[in-house]
């Protein structure tokens, strides 16, 4: 089996070079951070225009959740195996049908179906565009420019509500949908013509369906479960012991194929290497972190605080702006030094004390404060989410470079899903007491917000209001300071990771290397020493 590139040329890209080839793989970044956020301001509208429940509502979201953190792993194998620049296209296409079609739908059912496609091709996005990255730039050079693709990511998780929230309110909510495909053009556009890769040709190609179809069910499963438990059944009704039961039947059954098959689609003895095992535990902690962070700060700034859908992503710039900075800073420190451990040390412990500090809060504190909190939470976030996959691509070989990325990425999105249910299920339950011992504090019969229900605060008695939001700003802050531990096992994971000094040649360069031929040479004694460095 080999890997062919179509050009032998080893010369490493300018920096010139590398930005317009960069410029493509922003805008696909944007668009996958853009679609799974830009919904979010609308979905009350969409969900009353085409006359649908409250379980289309969960599914809406809970669809392209699924898809998307299930696909991860398979875009990351076939990263491995066929032509990189094609497959992100390609993602970029199903992503583009998703979207178009999603616009135009008259029920629920195709929105769900719509929404399911668009997950798809933002799994190719969220799995290929670091994999792609890799290729351009050596391990030492980048950090550098993962801190350009931090930026992105932050800037694309405010923008999404603010801008769904505008278009919502003055063209539609079909907008929502629409509002991704120019970018999408514009990215496969600019891929065409400044992304260059060599060609990859790997002989006698082998796809797990097996294994790949039972990992899928089983991840399936226990999102579903994550997802609908507390909402469209109580925890401990018999979905619960079903799903979670088969889930993990299915999980089991993937890795016995996987020990077994000659092209597993995971390959296990990654876990075998201390700075994958790692990285893996981190990247879950951070998804819980990160994905937490943006629902349960809009709960608080609409809920405890009576800020509009608009009005409350504006107010979480302060989180952007501390992840756009670290991530940016942190890079070009990584470029400049070689040494990432330590910036992901700092990482973990802003994460840790700014989740600690997002605990103090409640529907009276400052925004100033609030705003003070949130900075240190992305700036945790920042040092650490990139850098943890920088970590893994430099200790994977190259033929295995999309499947590490894909994983990290893939315990991330699973991590996040499977926190942010399990707190949601904790603040609802919260806020259920909160609002019901309130009331009889004020002598108030019955009341919103005392059944699960997400109220309407403008409708509400003043008396109850106040009550409603004192529950959601002490439950919110509650939310924060349970999450600070898993910021902390973050830190260790990065304790124990040992730093590997980075390499300095690009993927492209290194494909170029082993596709030149070996030069006959007459010097034993120099060929011996240079195969053992």
């Amino acid at each position: 089996m080999s890997h062919a590139p179509t050009s032998s040329s080893s010369a490493p890209m300018t920096h010139r070079q590398i930005l317009q080839a960069l410029s493509g793989l922003l805008m696909a970044m944007f668009v996958a951070i853009l679609s799974s956020t830009v919904v979010s301001a609308a979905l009350p509208r969409i969900i009353s225009d085409l006359d649908g429940g409250q379980s289309a509502y969960t599914w809406v979201v809970t669809a392209t959740l699924l898809t998307m953190t299930i696909s991860t792993p398979i875009w990351g194998k076939f990263a491995d195996l066929v032509d990189r620049k094609r497959l992100l296209q390609l993602g970029l296409v199903i992503y583009l049908t998703g979207s178009i079609l999603a616009g135009f739908a008259t029920s629920t059912g195709w929105l769900i179906a719509c929404r399911a496609l668009q997950g798809v091709g933002v799994g190719a996005l969220t799995a290929l565009v670091q994999v792609i990255l890799a290729d351009l730039v050596s391990p030492r050079e980048r950090g550098r420019y993962m801190g350009y693709l931090g930026a992105v990511f932050g800037v694309g998780t405010v923008a999404g509500p603010v801008v769904g929230g505008l278009l919502t309110d003055h063209l539609g909510w079909r907008w929502c949908f629409f509002v991704g495909v120019p970018f999408a053009l514009a990215a496969l556009v600019v891929l065409q013509r400044t992304l260059h890769l060599p060609a990859r040709r790997r002989d006698g190609v082998h796809l797990d369906l097996v294994g790949g179809t039972l990992l899928a069910g089983g991840v399936s499963a226990i999102l579903i479960w994550v997802s609908l438990a507390g909402k469209q059944f109580a925890w401990g009704a018999w979905q619960t012991p079903v799903l979670v039961a088969g889930g993990l039947a299915l999980v089991a059954a993937a890795v016995a194929v996987e020990r077994r098959t000659r092209e597993p689609l995971i390959p296990l003895d990654l876990f075998q290497h201390r700075t994958v095992a790692l990285a893996v535990v981190a990247s879950v902690a951070v998804g819980v972190a990160m994905f937490g962070t943006t629902v349960f700060l809009s709960q608080y700034m609409q809920l405890a605080r009576g800020y509009s859908p608009t009005e409350s992503g504006l107010l979480t710039i302060p989180m952007v702006i501390g992840l756009f900075a670290a991530s940016t800073i942190a890079g070009r420190y990584i470029s400049a030094t070689g040494r990432y451990r330590r910036i992901m040390l700092a990482g973990g412990l802003a994460l840790t004390g700014g989740l600690a500090l997002m605990g103090l809060i409640d529907e009276r504190t400052s925004l100033v404060e609030v705003a003070a909190f949130m900075l240190v939470v992305g700036a945790g976030i920042g040092m650490l989410q990139q850098n943890l996959v920088l970590a893994v691509q430099n200790v994977v070989p190259r033929s295995e470079l999309g499947t590490g990325s894909a994983l990290i990425a893939f315990f991330r999105s699973l991590g996040g899903a499977i926190g942010v249910s399990a707190m949601g299920a904790v603040l609802a339950s919260k806020v259920t007491a909160s609002v019901a011992a309130g009331l009889e504090a004020k002598g108030i019969r019955g009341g919103a917000g005392g059944d699960g229900a997400i109220p309407d605060l403008a409708a509400l008695p003043a008396p109850v209001r106040e009550v409603v939001e004192h529950a959601y700003g002490t439950g919110v802050a509650e939310i924060f300071l349970l999450a600070a531990p898993l910021g902390l096992i973050a830190t260790l994971a990065v304790w124990f990771l040992r730093e590997v000094p980075l390499g300095t040649k690009s993927g492209i360069e290194l494909a170029s290397e082993d596709a030149r031929p070996a030069e006959p040479t007459t010097r034993p004694r120099e060929l011996a020493t240079a195969g053992a460095r």
